[in-house]
């Protein structure tokens, strides 16, 4: 069997596992969310406004303020949407899970664990702390 081979077949067992399918279910809650959509079109409207506003000559600062006052808003509706909110816990979760299957990868290769800025694990890797 390849390394080639392998890697696919870790691929397939990888989209298997429970926090892929959770981040899946959550990706497609989070883009199919219209409040969601129509919050983040906003903002990316408010944005460019904005950079309009400072970009101008003759520029108006209650403007620029009502405009960051409404991004401002914006950006806490987008930032507590319980779809938004479930997605980055979900997306952490799998960084996490695809951190331990890279330092798995890694102790494999070359015998050693990762270091983990705790020095007692690794028996004194020269970091300061």
């Amino acid at each position: 069997m390849t390394i080639m081979e392998i890697a696919a077949q870790l691929g397939e067992a990888i989209k298997e596992d429970s926090r892929i399918k959770t981040l899946n279910r959550c990706r497609e809650a989070y883009d199919n969310d219209a409040d969601l959509a129509q919050y983040m079109t906003e903002y990316n409207v408010q944005q460019k406004a904005l950079a309009d506003q400072f970009a101008a000559a003759d520029r108006d600062q209650v403007v620029i303020d009502q405009i960051q006052h409404r991004i401002d808003e914006l950006y806490n509706l987008i930032s507590t949407a319980p779809a938004f909110v479930a997605l980055n816990a979900a997306q952490e979760a799998v960084n996490a899970f695809m951190n331990e299957v890279n330092e798995e990868i890694t102790y494999h290769i070359t015998g050693e664990r990762p270091c983990t800025h705790d020095c007692s694990t690794c028996g004194g890797c020269g970091h300061a702390h």
